[in-house]
Protein backbone atom coordinates (compact mmCIF):
# COMPACT_ATOMS: atom_id res chain seq x y z
CA UNK A 1 0.00 0.00 0.00
CA UNK A 2 2.83 2.29 1.20
CA UNK A 3 4.87 1.75 -2.33
CA UNK A 4 1.17 2.62 -4.32
CA UNK A 5 0.66 5.69 -2.56
CA UNK A 6 3.84 6.78 -3.13
CA UNK A 7 4.58 5.76 -7.09
CA UNK A 8 1.17 7.71 -7.51
CA UNK A 9 2.58 10.61 -5.49
CA UNK A 10 5.82 10.64 -8.02
CA UNK A 11 3.61 10.62 -10.87
CA UNK A 12 1.62 14.04 -9.95
CA UNK A 13 5.35 15.21 -8.53
CA UNK A 14 6.94 15.24 -11.97
CA UNK A 15 4.66 13.19 -14.80
CA UNK A 16 6.53 10.71 -17.06
CA UNK A 17 3.74 10.96 -19.63
CA UNK A 18 4.54 13.61 -22.24
CA UNK A 19 2.41 16.02 -21.57
CA UNK A 20 1.87 17.03 -18.07
CA UNK A 21 4.81 18.42 -16.24
CA UNK A 22 2.80 17.54 -12.79
CA UNK A 23 -0.65 16.61 -11.51
CA UNK A 24 -1.65 18.55 -8.36
CA UNK A 25 -4.35 15.62 -8.73
CA UNK A 26 -2.32 12.71 -7.71
CA UNK A 27 -0.32 14.54 -5.29
CA UNK A 28 -3.29 15.73 -3.52
CA UNK A 29 -4.57 11.81 -3.49
CA UNK A 30 -1.28 10.42 -1.90
CA UNK A 31 -1.19 12.54 0.68
CA UNK A 32 -4.86 12.55 1.46
CA UNK A 33 -4.32 8.61 1.78
CA UNK A 34 -1.25 9.09 3.57
CA UNK A 35 -2.58 11.42 6.44
CA UNK A 36 -5.31 8.86 6.44
CA UNK A 37 -3.82 5.74 7.45
CA UNK A 38 -1.54 7.88 9.50
CA UNK A 39 -5.12 8.47 11.68
CA UNK A 40 -5.46 4.63 11.38
CA UNK A 41 -2.12 3.37 11.88
CA UNK A 42 -0.46 5.90 14.53
CA UNK A 43 2.36 3.04 15.61
CA UNK A 44 3.61 2.33 12.33
CA UNK A 45 6.87 4.20 11.49
CA UNK A 46 6.35 3.88 8.07
CA UNK A 47 3.63 5.44 7.66
CA UNK A 48 4.59 8.07 9.59
CA UNK A 49 8.02 8.13 7.15
CA UNK A 50 5.85 8.53 3.79
CA UNK A 51 3.77 11.35 4.85
CA UNK A 52 6.90 13.23 6.25
CA UNK A 53 8.12 12.57 3.06
CA UNK A 54 5.33 13.74 1.16
CA UNK A 55 4.42 16.66 2.92
CA UNK A 56 8.47 17.69 2.65
CA UNK A 57 8.22 17.77 -0.76
CA UNK A 58 5.07 19.36 -1.81
CA UNK A 59 6.37 22.34 0.89
CA UNK A 60 8.63 23.16 -2.36
CA UNK A 61 5.89 22.91 -4.49
CA UNK A 62 5.88 27.02 -5.39
CA UNK A 63 9.09 27.14 -6.37
CA UNK A 64 9.88 24.22 -8.66
CA UNK A 65 8.48 26.20 -11.61
CA UNK A 66 8.73 29.59 -13.18
CA UNK A 67 6.06 31.16 -14.67
CA UNK A 68 6.84 30.12 -17.89
CA UNK A 69 6.42 26.48 -16.35
CA UNK A 70 10.43 25.80 -16.64
CA UNK A 71 11.76 23.29 -14.18
CA UNK A 72 13.39 25.30 -11.32
CA UNK A 73 16.65 23.27 -9.99
CA UNK A 74 16.76 22.72 -5.87
CA UNK A 75 19.89 24.92 -5.63
CA UNK A 76 17.95 27.94 -7.73
CA UNK A 77 14.67 27.73 -5.89
CA UNK A 78 13.38 30.61 -3.51
CA UNK A 79 13.97 29.28 -0.13
CA UNK A 80 11.92 32.19 1.70
CA UNK A 81 8.91 30.86 -0.20
CA UNK A 82 9.00 27.72 0.99
CA UNK A 83 6.30 26.36 3.21
CA UNK A 84 8.01 26.24 6.55
CA UNK A 85 5.20 25.37 8.55
CA UNK A 86 5.04 21.97 6.84
CA UNK A 87 8.47 21.37 6.69
CA UNK A 88 8.06 22.02 10.92
CA UNK A 89 5.04 19.91 10.77
CA UNK A 90 6.56 16.79 8.54
CA UNK A 91 10.37 17.42 11.13
CA UNK A 92 7.80 16.63 13.96
CA UNK A 93 6.17 13.29 12.28
CA UNK A 94 9.77 11.94 11.60
CA UNK A 95 10.73 12.79 15.32
CA UNK A 96 7.06 10.40 16.26
CA UNK A 97 8.53 7.98 13.44
CA UNK A 98 11.87 7.73 15.58
CA UNK A 99 10.67 7.28 18.51
CA UNK A 100 9.15 3.78 17.53
CA UNK A 101 12.17 2.76 16.93
CA UNK A 102 11.64 0.71 13.24
CA UNK A 103 13.73 2.67 11.24
CA UNK A 104 12.71 2.13 7.40
CA UNK A 105 13.29 3.52 3.95
CA UNK A 106 10.57 5.82 3.72
CA UNK A 107 12.06 7.06 7.12
CA UNK A 108 15.23 7.75 5.60
CA UNK A 109 14.25 9.15 2.18
CA UNK A 110 12.20 11.33 4.91
CA UNK A 111 15.26 12.52 6.68
CA UNK A 112 17.49 12.96 3.59
CA UNK A 113 14.88 15.14 2.32
CA UNK A 114 14.75 17.08 5.79
CA UNK A 115 18.43 18.23 5.65
CA UNK A 116 17.61 19.59 1.93
CA UNK A 117 14.34 21.17 3.53
CA UNK A 118 15.89 22.69 7.12
CA UNK A 119 19.53 24.16 4.99
CA UNK A 120 19.51 27.77 4.69
CA UNK A 121 21.07 27.58 1.75
CA UNK A 122 21.81 25.16 -1.38
CA UNK A 123 25.65 26.43 0.44
CA UNK A 124 24.63 25.44 4.06
CA UNK A 125 23.77 21.78 2.91
CA UNK A 126 24.98 19.01 5.20
CA UNK A 127 26.14 16.61 2.62
CA UNK A 128 28.44 14.82 4.50
CA UNK A 129 24.77 13.64 6.64
CA UNK A 130 22.94 13.15 3.70
CA UNK A 131 25.72 10.64 2.33
CA UNK A 132 25.68 9.00 5.14
CA UNK A 133 22.10 9.11 5.39
CA UNK A 134 21.93 7.30 1.54
CA UNK A 135 24.82 4.53 2.97
CA UNK A 136 21.91 3.54 5.54
CA UNK A 137 19.46 3.46 3.06
CA UNK A 138 21.40 1.77 1.04
CA UNK A 139 21.79 -0.92 3.68
CA UNK A 140 18.44 -1.50 4.53
CA UNK A 141 16.84 -1.20 0.86
CA UNK A 142 19.67 -1.13 -2.14
CA UNK A 143 19.14 -0.02 -5.31
CA UNK A 144 20.83 1.41 -8.45
CA UNK A 145 19.09 4.48 -8.54
CA UNK A 146 19.45 5.16 -4.74
CA UNK A 147 23.37 4.57 -5.33
CA UNK A 148 23.11 7.22 -7.68
CA UNK A 149 22.02 9.89 -5.44
CA UNK A 150 24.48 8.63 -2.94
CA UNK A 151 27.04 9.65 -5.95
CA UNK A 152 25.25 12.86 -6.40
CA UNK A 153 25.51 13.92 -2.73
CA UNK A 154 29.17 12.61 -2.71
CA UNK A 155 29.99 14.91 -5.61
CA UNK A 156 29.67 17.72 -2.98
CA UNK A 157 31.81 15.74 -0.01
CA UNK A 158 34.63 13.89 -2.01
CA UNK A 159 34.42 15.99 -5.85
CA UNK A 160 33.30 15.13 -8.78
CA UNK A 161 35.91 12.06 -10.20
CA UNK A 162 34.91 9.78 -7.28
CA UNK A 163 31.47 10.58 -7.74
CA UNK A 164 31.77 10.14 -11.34
CA UNK A 165 33.40 6.91 -10.85
CA UNK A 166 30.80 5.23 -8.48
CA UNK A 167 28.28 6.48 -11.55
CA UNK A 168 29.90 5.16 -14.04
CA UNK A 169 30.11 1.66 -12.09
CA UNK A 170 25.64 1.54 -12.82
CA UNK A 171 26.01 2.28 -16.30
CA UNK A 172 24.48 -1.26 -17.51
CA UNK A 173 21.78 -1.37 -14.54
CA UNK A 174 20.71 2.63 -15.37
CA UNK A 175 21.92 3.33 -18.83
CA UNK A 176 18.13 3.94 -19.57
CA UNK A 177 17.56 5.87 -17.07
CA UNK A 178 17.42 9.35 -17.81
CA UNK A 179 18.77 11.17 -14.77
CA UNK A 180 21.29 8.72 -15.29
CA UNK A 181 23.21 10.36 -18.32
CA UNK A 182 22.04 13.95 -16.64
CA UNK A 183 24.46 13.09 -13.80
CA UNK A 184 27.08 11.98 -15.36
CA UNK A 185 26.82 15.10 -17.87
CA UNK A 186 27.03 17.28 -15.10
CA UNK A 187 30.13 16.07 -13.85
CA UNK A 188 31.71 15.23 -16.37
CA UNK A 189 30.82 19.02 -17.21
CA UNK A 190 32.43 20.19 -13.59
CA UNK A 191 35.74 17.45 -14.69
CA UNK A 192 36.11 20.27 -17.94
CA UNK A 193 35.10 17.37 -20.53
CA UNK A 194 32.54 19.25 -22.02
CA UNK A 195 32.21 17.14 -25.23
CA UNK A 196 31.73 14.13 -22.97
CA UNK A 197 28.92 16.12 -20.88
CA UNK A 198 27.81 16.69 -24.24
CA UNK A 199 27.02 13.59 -25.52
CA UNK A 200 25.85 12.54 -21.94
CA UNK A 201 23.42 15.10 -22.01
CA UNK A 202 22.11 14.11 -25.38
CA UNK A 203 21.38 10.79 -24.35
CA UNK A 204 19.39 12.21 -21.22
CA UNK A 205 17.09 13.93 -23.42
CA UNK A 206 16.47 11.29 -25.41
CA UNK A 207 14.89 9.61 -22.71
CA UNK A 208 13.08 12.01 -21.16
CA UNK A 209 9.17 12.20 -21.65
CA UNK A 210 8.49 15.02 -19.02
CA UNK A 211 8.65 18.26 -21.06
CA UNK A 212 9.86 20.55 -18.66
CA UNK A 213 12.99 17.90 -17.80
CA UNK A 214 13.61 17.98 -21.60
CA UNK A 215 13.56 21.72 -21.67
CA UNK A 216 16.16 22.37 -18.73
CA UNK A 217 18.31 19.58 -20.75
CA UNK A 218 18.16 20.91 -23.69
CA UNK A 219 19.28 24.42 -22.13
CA UNK A 220 22.25 22.73 -21.15
CA UNK A 221 23.05 22.59 -24.72
CA UNK A 222 22.09 25.89 -25.80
Amino acid sequence: MLAVIYLTFNEGYLSSGGRLRHRRDLTDDAEWLARLLARLMPAEPEVLGLLALIRLHRARAQTRFDQAGNLVLLRDQDRGRWDHAAIAAAGKLLVRAAQLRRPGPYQLQAAIVACHAEAPSWAGTDWLQITLLYDVLLACSPSPVTTLHRAIALSHVAGPQAALAETDALGSDLDRYHLYHATRAELLRQLGRGAEARQADQRAIGLTANPAERALLEQRLA
